[in-house]
């Protein structure tokens, strides 16, 4: 999966001299938490929600209601904005971005098209992503098992559940407890939980959980 597949576009975007107050009835309205601030075609930084309210007065402000709303009328995103954005191309694999983000500690990253803003991916669209990878919305038997990291062993256990006309509809492999062990998280659809329990066990090293869920 590719970020062209999962960006979000046409980019809802604001200008440098946008004034906060408008910034954020942007993003509201638009029920976004960061837009690219672009000016004639060009990406010059990129603003958030939690940016604009740190900008805006403390409560604590002895300025009355009528100097506050002047204050903010004036203010724009420019000074806030941060400059230094970390881009990506539209080409790049979706765990790449995931990896980037959770690195450098970000919500969320323009996508670019040589010096072209085409989209911006966030942290919401990976998490909907991580749903559809573990099934979540689909009903099912939910396992989660420890297998030894060697060739073949995906394969028994995927060719035991088919050998019985189950099918697993959701499958993701993590690092295991111990060296050369994997996790493995899967859903399996046309079987109970007793009897995907029974066919699993015998291929796996550990059985650590069974559930039947439900969306």
């Amino acid at each position: 999966m590719l970020v062209g597949e999962r960006m979000n576009h046409p980019v809802i975007s604001v200008t440098p001299d946008t004034p906060v107050n408008d910034a954020l009835h942007l993003m509201r309205t638009e029920h976004i938490r960061r837009t690219p601030v672009i000016a004639h075609g060009k990406l010059l930084g990129i603003v958030s929600m939690k940016d604009l309210l740190n900008a805006a007065p403390s409560n604590a402000t002895t300025l009355s209601v009528w100097e506050l709303n002047y204050l903010l009328s004036k203010l724009t995103v420019e000074p806030i904005m941060t400059r230094n954005v970390t881009t990506i191309a539209e080409d790049m694999p979706i765990e790449e971005v995931a990896r980037i983000m959770a690195d450098q500690r970000v919500g969320g990253l323009p996508v670019m098209r040589g010096g072209e803003v085409v989209g911006i991916i966030t942290e919401t669209d990976l998490f909907k992503i991580l749903l559809e990878l573990m099934g979540a919305r689909k009903a099912g038997v939910r396992c989660e098992v420890c297998i030894l990291d060697e060739p073949g062993q995906l394969a028994n256990l995927a060719g035991a559940i088919a050998g019985v006309g189950g099918n697993i509809v959701a499958l993701g492999t993590f690092d295991g407890d111990s060296a050369g062990h994997s996790t493995v998280t899967f859903k399996v659809d046309g079987l109970t939980l007793e009897e995907v329990r029974t066919l699993i066990t015998p291929v796996v090293e550990r059985v650590v959980d069974v559930r039947v869920t439900h969306p």
